[in-house]
């Protein structure tokens, strides 16, 4: 029984140098850690119990690869569902795939909804069958930097899987070097809503078969930050059969934009982080009904664009010369500008940002006439220029301003606008003369 509840539990012989062979409960956060656990030490998972997550560190179970699993007694599956565990971590295991398919079916005695495998290596291929038509209660599932074998040619172990994958609502498969996902694949997922590939080897060719007609039909979420993406048009074309996609994250990916591209993005996305992808210009077309557009860290000199329904708009760390025009976005209520190449906000648009509930131009190199300086005294009175003010804002010219904080700077009509001054004196004066 030991070797069954450990196998379950911990999939490992955890080994962690400079630790006892036990585990260590922190009562205050309900989460309790493993480390060399063993057959002889077991008897300390006993203070998990109470706990709501479980971890368990390092380990090599191969000496269990021929060890025979048979259903648990009714004492054993009455103990495990009086668990009140959410949350299993399984990290730095040398993981028998053969060994998993026969474990993996005893988590539905559990209410674990959580399961995580981190810096693992699945070895050799698996059984599955025993999974077919078994139901588990783990809704979401996380591998972060694993090792196995190639998706492609994986479909027999995901159609046995099938009956609980259709069910599973999150799913993250990141720093693994994934490079492909087969169509069949993602046809399996019926209810998955969020899915984060990141930080993989996925290009532009291997996005239209992983979301296919009938792949993942109910996502909402879709993160590739960190992978070799560059093409826009492509990753357009394969959003196309997304219909409830709402969040999209392409950072870090280097995205060249096509001019003539007439792809359509789903009508459903929301928000679209673009950000540090080395874009130079705006990319066209842009999702019609975003609300949330980060385009920052980029190369962007200008933004000329017109969507109705954007509350938020993240542009800091660009070349920006210019504040773009609000509008164009009747709707907004945030944006950031901070890091760009701005000197002046537009005497025209201050009262228009100044209705906005966050906004932000730190770190520009900041004209301090009255129009610059003037400008941002105005917007901060308004109490929504609040990253960084006063202390990231400050005089770049003229010269007896420069490195003075914005805030200090003495903002007098002659020195705003001398020409307001000079005309209705010299209006005067010629009245005076003509008098005479």
């Amino acid at each position: 029984m030991s070797v069954a509840v450990l196998l379950l539990l911990g999939l490992g012989l955890p080994a962690a140098e400079g630790r006892r062979d036990r585990c260590f409960f922190n009562r205050t956060q309900e989460y309790c850690v493993c480390y060399n656990l063993s057959e002889e030490t077991i008897g300390s998972i006993i203070q998990c119990l109470p706990a709501t997550v479980v971890e368990f560190q390092g380990g090599d179970v191969e000496k269990y690869i021929a060890f025979p699993i048979r259903d648990l007694a009714s004492s054993i599956t009455e103990t495990l569902e009086s668990l009140v565990i959410q949350k299993v971590i399984i990290g730095n295991v040398l993981v028998p795939e053969v060994l998993l398919a026969r474990v993996l079916r005893f988590f539905s005695y559990t209410h674990v909804q959580e399961l995580a495998f981190e810096s693992c290596v699945f070895q050799g291929t698996g059984n599955w069958s025993d999974m077919d038509g078994q139901n588990l209660p783990i809704l979401s599932l996380s591998f972060r930097n694993v090792t196995s074998a190639p998706l492609t040619g994986r479909e027999p172990a995901f159609s046995s899987l099938s009956r609980w994958l259709e069910t599973l609502e999150e799913l993250a498969v990141t720093g693994s070097r994934v490079s492909s996902l087969p169509c069949a694949v993602g046809r399996v997922f019926r209810a998955l809503r969020s899915l984060s590939l990141a930080q993989n080897s996925l290009g532009d060719g291997s996005l239209s078969p992983a979301f296919c007609q009938g792949a993942f039909p109910q996502l909402q979420e879709l993160s590739l930050h960190h992978n070799n993406l560059s093409s826009y048009h492509s990753v357009c074309e394969a959003m196309e059969l997304l219909p409830e996609l709402r969040h999209l994250d392409l950072s870090h990916n280097k995205l060249m934009a096509d001019p003539s591209s007439s792809c359509q993005w789903p009508a459903s996305l929301r928000n679209f982080n673009l950000s540090n992808t080395g874009l130079d210009e705006v990319p066209t077309p842009l999702p019609p009904n975003l609300e949330v557009l980060d385009m920052s860290r980029n190369h962007l000199h200008a933004v000329d664009i017109s969507l109705s329904s954007l509350k938020k708009l993240f542009l800091n760390q660009n070349l920006l010369q210019a504040v773009p025009s609000i509008r164009n976005y009747p709707m907004l209520d945030t944006l950031h500008l901070d890091n760009n190449s701005i000197s002046e906000l537009p005497r025209d648009e201050v009262e228009l940002l100044g209705r906005l509930r966050d906004m932000a131009v730190a770190d520009n190199p900041f004209s301090c006439s009255c129009s610059g300086a003037g400008g941002l005294q105005a917007l901060a009175a308004t109490g929504h220029l609040r990253q960084g003010w006063p202390g990231d804002y400050r005089c770049h010219s003229p010269a007896q301003y420069q490195g003075w904080p914005v805030a200090q700077v003495p903002a007098s009509v002659l020195r705003c606008d001398l020409a307001a001054v000079v005309a209705p004196l010299c209006v005067a004066l010629a009245l005076l003369v003509a008098g005479a």
